[in-house]
Parts: structure tokens; sequence; C-alpha cells
């Protein structure tokens, strides 16, 4: 039985949105922290977290259900910690920025920029993007990605708004003109091209293997950088203790290099597989951080979609 309507649940989902931008920006940081990890908790009890105890379970086989638990629990609490962080981001400064990011591998990454060219960059849905985005257009060039379109629609105004007022350049995904156009126009300029390409959102993913599965991820990034021909990065973020508080740490994998031969499509096939390797080991090495609450992997996909998908590529 449906408790609420469609309609009802969009104005709860965007209620609380909007308090979350107002309450919690007002409250002392390890108070808020506190709150949430108590919110995560009780997700996790009343099974909110069914499907990222399933991803996790497919990358972590070797993990007993009571350490298998202990992960959700604290997978779940880095995932609220991100929605937690991203509603006080605003409010946070230059210099905020940099004492809350550590940054790895960056060195070529800004030669390029310096020099006037852009990048592009494979991410994941690890650690908080957002404060990663923030910090880089403070601390690294120009930032422009793609979003998908959440529900309600206010919502997704709200977190627009709000991404764009870190100084980030944002592409809807749907909903509005085919975002690749405007990616490539961006990758003429210099700055950093960031896109979360762990999950298919449009059936024309590509298949890889992620940690030992047959996963479908999106070939957006590999695809930018093949017809431009601009460097493409795999770039991974994780959350690390900061004193009492909470920080990242930003890290950028070598360099993925362009295949010889072969099609465009299997170009970029093997160049996201490249990048697939690169956040399979952290995902191993860093599971809590991977806040992947949708179906990835192959053998979870829905039959129907799966065909569909192998029709369209």
């Amino acid at each position: 039985m449906r408790l609420l309507s469609a309609s009802a649940a969009d104005r709860l989902t965007l209620a609380g949105h909007q308090l979350g931008w107002r309450a919690v920006r007002r409250m002392p940081e390890r108070l808020a922290y506190a709150l949430f990890d108590r919110v995560a908790d009780v997700a996790v009890a009343r099974g909110s977290a069914a499907r990222m105890r399933s991803n996790y379970a497919r990358v972590r086989p070797e993990l007993d259900d009571a350490a298998l638990d202990a992960l959700v629990r604290d997978g779940m609490r880095r995932y609220l910690r991100y929605y937690c962080e991203a509603f006080r981001l605003q409010d946070l400064g230059v210099g905020d920025l940099a004492a809350r990011v550590r940054v790895e591998g960056d060195g070529p990454v800004r030669e390029v920029i310096d020099a006037g060219g852009s990048v592009v960059a494979f991410l994941g849905h690890l650690g908080n993007w957002d404060l990663a985005g923030a910090w880089a257009t403070s601390h690294l060039g120009a930032v422009t990605t793609v979003a998908e379109r959440l529900k309600p629609e206010e919502v997704f105004e709200e977190f627009l708004a709000f991404r764009e007022s870190l100084g980030m350049t944002i592409i809807p995904l749907t909903g509005g003109v085919n975002p690749f156009p405007a990616l490539r126009e961006a990758s003429r300029r210099p700055g950093i091209i960031p896109l979360l390409a762990d999950r298919d959102l449009t059936d024309r993913g590509v298949e890889v293997d992620l940690c030992g599965h047959r996963a479908r991820m999106a070939p957006g990034a590999a695809a930018l950088a093949l017809a431009e021909r601009r460097p493409l990065y795999p770039v991974t973020i994780r959350h690390e203790r900061r004193g009492s508080g909470w920080g990242i740490v930003i890290t950028f994998h070598q360099q993925v290099p362009v295949p010889e031969t072969g099609t465009t499509r299997e170009r970029a096939t093997a160049m996201t597989q490249a990048c697939a390797d690169a956040l399979g080991t952290v995902i191993t090495q860093h599971t809590s951080d991977w806040h992947m609450m949708q179906r990835v992997f192959i053998d979870d996909l829905d039959p129907a979609r799966l065909r569909a998908a192998h029709g369209a590529a």
C-alpha cells in the first residue's frame, strides 16, 4: 500500500532539503555530524541500505555477515555525511576549503590547465564530489560538469543553484539540450570537466570489469577525451579524519593512454576499463566511501533493461 501520493512524497522531499539548507548550516559542526550519523544508523536499521549492502558484498566477498554489516553502517554514515557537508558547503571560504582537502597526483593536471588546456576527469560516487568541485573552482581551475536531474524538479533546481553558487557550471543530463556538445565546447577552454561515470544512466553504457564483476559504466568521459583530444584522468575521492572533524582526499590517478587502434567505441571502452581499474582498486581499499545506492553490476540489472541496452549498443 502506498502511504503517500507521488506529489505528497515530492513535497516532503523538498521540505526536507529546504530544512537542511537552513537548519544544518546553523548547527555546530560536531552536532551536525552526530545528527546525520544517527539518521544513517536508523536508515540501516530500517533496511534502506540493502542495495549498498549488495554492492559491498560483491566487491568484498571475503567479509562475513558481521564485518559486512559494520562496513555498511560506516558506508551509510559517509553517504549521509556527504549531505551534511553539502548543506554547509556554501558557508566555507577559500581557506576553509583548502583546510578540508588534501590532493594527490595533481601536478600533471595543473600543468595542462596552467598552459591553457583542459582535462577530463572520470569520477566515481566516492567521497564528496561537491566539496571536491568547490575546492577545484578556487584552487585548480574552472569546473564544468553534468548533473542527473533529481525528483522532484524543485530539489534539482535547489542543487543546481547550490552547485552554481560554488562556481561550477552545471549541464543537466536530461530535460534539455544534448549535454555532449556543451561539454565539447567547455573542453576548449582552460579547466577541468569531472564526470560521474561509474553508473550507466542512459542505457548506452559499456560493459567493464569492476572488482572482478561485469558492470555497466558511462563512456562519456572517454568519448569526450577522444573527440577533443584531451587528457583523461581517473579521479577518486575519499573521506579522512581531520582532528575532530572530517576532510577529503582527492587522488588524480595516472593519465589514461589512448589505444592506437580500434573503432571510437572500442577505444572508449578500453579507456573506460582503465578508469574502472583505478576506481576498483580504491573501492576495494576504501569501500565505505563508495556511495553506490543503485544497481551497477550486470548480474543485478533488470533483464529487460539489459536486453534493451544491448540492442541500443
